[in-house]
């Protein structure tokens, strides 16, 4: 796992497949997504190793939930104290009540999933806050939560208005170029929230997977979205 720098504020944690976000307040920290299962403990001490105190950690928010984003979630939560955040929608799937959702997949996106099937399957985990579109989180300077339905129902961004960065789950990629996702269950649902959230005109946007977007970020998500 890499643990990379994106701003004074903003950090990257990078698995083999997939990636999470640290955000840092004064007081507090927040993780977007939780990367594989198993890795509570390399997150851990890469927070250590970074000069972070991992008992600050306060809340994991989850943009949906796939295996590669709840991973370690539930293991990090009761390490440290955390609150779990997710969607309503997506919610009872991170608990293990109700079945991931078969994406529809392009002829070409059959080999790709097989090997993010590589991945181990995430274990049932608690989510404390079920959210809604709209909601506003107590970090970044008010979270706003926009709910992006499509990569699953219950997928949803993250937007931090007061510093122009954009938690966009796996609706947009960024690998080779800022493109739409893959894996959708409903590709022309996700289109639309991807063209949604390409209203928002951020300055950082950050996937699920590939590098963080810090240059021309809101002009190329526009023409990513058409």
């Amino acid at each position: 796992m890499d643990f990379l720098a994106i701003t004074p504020r903003l950090h990257m944690l990078r698995f083999p497949i997939g990636q999470a976000y640290l955000w840092q307040d004064d007081e507090e920290l927040t993780l977007i997504d939780a990367g594989w299962p198993g890795a509570a403990p390399e997150i851990e001490a890469a927070l250590r190793g970074a000069g972070f105190d991992p008992g600050r950690l306060r809340r994991i928010v989850l943009t949906h939930g796939h295996r590669d984003h709840v991973g370690s979630a539930g293991e990090l939560a009761d390490r440290l104290g955390a609150e779990i955040l997710a969607h309503r929608l997506d919610a009872p799937v991170i608990r293990g009540e109700a079945p991931v959702p078969e994406p529809t997949l392009l002829d070409w996106e059959i080999p790709l999933h097989a090997h993010g099937l590589t991945v181990p399957e995430a274990p049932p985990t608690r989510v404390d806050r079920e959210l809604e579109d709209g909601d506003v989180l107590d970090f970044g300077g008010g979270a706003v939560v926009v709910h992006a339905p499509g990569h699953t129902d219950g997928s949803i961004a993250i937007h931090l208005p007061r510093h122009d960065v954009l938690f966009i789950g796996d609706t947009v990629a960024s690998v080779q170029g800022v493109t739409f996702g893959v894996f959708h269950v409903d590709r022309d649902r996700a289109m639309t929230s991807m063209r949604r959230l390409s209203d928002l005109k951020p300055s950082v946007l950050c996937c699920g997977h590939g590098d963080p977007v810090t240059e021309d970020a809101a002009a190329r998500l526009k023409a990513a979205a058409g």
